[in-house]
């Protein structure tokens, strides 16, 4: 990434405005539209809406700012040593302020429908469903869409093209499992702003759960940021040319040749068979 910080910020701030709007917009429509029940089609939909603006945004401006738009995988990335520690907050920043102003739109064309059906979109914790649980389900759902990010974006054997697509399908996949407990969050800002809006416009807000949208992304991303790089990503040596190194100012590509024909046992060389001369 060669942007600023301010324009990486500025892509942060919008992609995670995008997010919000679009993904906990489309859980106020869905409450709107079923008066205020909920059913597995509609998470379906509401998955997928989700899914599509992450994928959009990644592919808008993830050649900007990377396109974390969450704060558990800018954690979880500069645990692993793949972000710069300094960096985080403003990043965090950023992802929380697009947040609230993402849920405070959704506010602007909704109007109080938005916070007397859909709380705004926020995530609460389903009937039956205790913190421990909420915290587990959190964390599994993060751990998916972290170790998608670290295998598709962060892997430079990764093809290219296809980061968008397959991140966008692992939050939809998330919230398919997760949503019916947790709301499925997996994003400590997505949760924030549609609970401060929430409440700032009278709304009902369960922040005594809250820190479970904070504790449970973060501890699922940064297990998976380690995974990915203690079981899947190899060492240097494991990709590592065979042979001897190349001499000093010599192209790999051009010692690579003579490393090649020298691993090979003498014996095991032949020469071309000559072909026999018949007299006509």
């Amino acid at each position: 990434m060669d942007a600023s910080l301010v324009r990486r910020v500025l892509a942060e701030f919008l992609g995670t405005a995008l997010l919000v709007l679009f993904g906990a917009g489309s859980v106020v429509a869905a409450l709107v539209l079923g008066d205020g029940a909920l059913d597995y089609a509609g998470l379906g939909m509401i998955s997928l809406a989700f899914g599509l603006v992450v994928a959009l945004a990644i592919y808008t401006l993830g050649t900007t700012s990377g396109a974390h738009i969450n704060p558990a995988v800018t954690i979880a990335l500069a645990a692993v040593r793949r972000f710069k520690w300094a960096e985080v907050g403003p990043y965090i920043a950023a992802q929380v302020v697009g947040a609230t102003v993402g849920a405070l739109l959704i506010v602007a064309f909704v109007g109080d429908r938005a916070t007397e059906f859909g709380a705004v979109g926020l995530t609460a914790l389903g009937g039956g469903v205790n913190l421990a649980q909420g915290l587990v389900a959190e964390a599994l759902g993060t751990f998916l869409l972290v170790f998608t990010i670290m295998a598709v974006a962060v892997d430079k054997r990764a093809p290219a093209g296809w980061a968008g697509f397959l991140i966008g399908l692992s939050v939809l996949t998330a919230i398919l499992l997760i949503g019916p407990f947790t709301g499925g969050s997996i994003n400590p800002a997505r949760s924030f702003g549609p609970y401060l809006i929430n409440e700032l416009f009278g709304g009902s807000t369960p922040w005594s759960q809250y820190w479970v949208y904070i504790v449970g992304p973060v501890v699922g991303a940064a297990v998976a940021a380690f995974c990915y790089e203690y079981l899947v990503r190899p060492s240097e040596a494991a990709v590592a040319p065979i042979g001897p190194p190349a001499e000093a100012g010599t192209p790999a590509d051009e010692a690579a040749p003579a490393a090649s024909a020298a691993s090979v046992p003498q014996q095991a060389r032949r020469e071309e068979p000559t072909q026999p001369r018949t007299k006509t």
